[in-house]
């Protein structure tokens, strides 16, 4: 899966993903903080010439082009990044209920072989609970009602009782 998303991945992705993590990189940041306090110094000192004297605003010119470009950027970065981080959840997913299913076939199968050889099963029916078939659209039902229920029941979003009628 890595490598076919690596290999359908377009020269903007990668270039994104490039200047994502040369910005996110300590380097980065410790290069330009000593860039900043260069030019912060030299337009503050008495013995050189004030290209851009305090409030500083080529500076601040520089900073917020900066800002404009490398935003989106890293935000597309950060999309490619959560594209393929949900198709490895949907991956896991199924595996998930592959080995679900494979697990309640092999209880039913010790199950019947437990009974053949005439063997006694303590707490049967937990057992045969464990055998039912999982079926994940309830299991998103029930997630979404105890979500529902739980987002509703947070304090900032219930209503205050309505006043009693004079």
């Amino acid at each position: 899966m890595e490598n076919a998303v690596e290999m359908g991945r377009s020269f903007g992705d990668r270039l994104a993903d490039g200047f994502a993590a040369v910005v996110g990189s300590w380097t980065f940041i410790i290069v330009q903080s000593v860039l900043l306090t260069f030019w912060v110094t030299l337009n503050v000192a008495r013995f050189c010439f004030h290209w851009d004297p305090y409030p500083f605003v080529f500076l601040n010119l520089g900073l917020s082009f900066q800002a404009a470009y490398a935003s989106p950027i890293i935000m597309t970065s950060q999309n490619c990044q959560g594209r393929l981080s949900d198709r490895r959840n949907h991956l896991d997913l199924q595996v998930d209920l592959l080995a679900e299913q494979e697990n309640t076939e092999m209880l039913r199968l010790l199950r019947v072989t437990s009974e053949k050889l005439g063997i006694e099963i303590p707490h049967e029916a937990a057992v045969r609970a464990l055998e039912q078939t999982t079926k994940p659209a309830e299991l998103v039902d029930q997630i979404d009602k105890s979500s529902a229920y739980k987002h509703a029941a947070q304090p900032n979003n219930l209503k205050e009782p309505d006043e009693p009628n004079a």
